[in-house]
């Protein structure tokens, strides 16, 4: 497995905001759920949502369900690679909640870069090469956002020219570890 490899597993699942809350909600909904039930739990708008269940359907983590028409039957379904995925994100989702940090953590590039750093400490351009096509602006944004929010700090290193590494902090350390498990997933799923 390689940083890449992961990395691209990671950033097509993060590549729309709501798939974390969507398939996190269809895992705590057991496996189905409505359209409106989705856009309420998530705090997202339909068309968000929409966009985010298509890409979904193209990973093949969510279907349509084919007997949808009757009131009661859940609208998206979980596929078996899905079913895969979701714990994964719900545990992520749970503890982003209760840290208040879903708007720092679903943005494209956070969870992906809290995950190279959870593996070790690095410099901006490892980071960089490990996350892939990120580029320099979003990586910088996003490492910003997490150390604002106390999950990573930066350090000054002495060196000619001296130079900063990024360090995950002891609180980040459990939202790194789910962020890797969730990688697990994503790769026997999504990559």
């Amino acid at each position: 497995m390689t940083a890449t490899t992961t990395s691209g597993a990671l950033g097509r699942l993060f590549h729309h905001r709501w798939a974390v809350p969507a398939l996190a909600t269809l895992h705590d909904l057991g496996g189905g759920a409505k359209l409106v039930t989705l856009v309420n739990k998530a705090g997202a708008t339909r068309d968000s949502m929409r966009r985010t269940l298509t890409a979904l359907i193209d990973l093949n983590l969510v279907r349509r369900n084919p007997g949808y028409g009757h009131p009661m039957r859940p609208e998206y379904l979980l596929t078996p690679k899905g079913k895969r995925v979701a714990p994964a994100c719900a545990a992520l989702w749970r503890t982003l909640q209760a840290l208040g940090l879903e708007q720092v953590a679903f943005k494209k590039w956070a969870l992906p870069a809290l995950g190279t750093l959870g593996r070790s400490g690095e410099r901006f351009g490892r980071i960089g090469e490990a996350l892939g096509p990120v580029t320099p602006r979003a990586l910088a944004q996003a490492l910003r956002e997490l150390e604002r929010a106390g999950m990573i700090e930066r350090r000054l290193r002495d060196g000619t020219p001296p130079f900063a590494e990024y360090h995950v902090t002891r609180s980040g350390k459990k939202l790194a570890a789910q962020v890797t498990t969730l990688e697990g997933a994503a790769l026997s799923s999504v990559g």
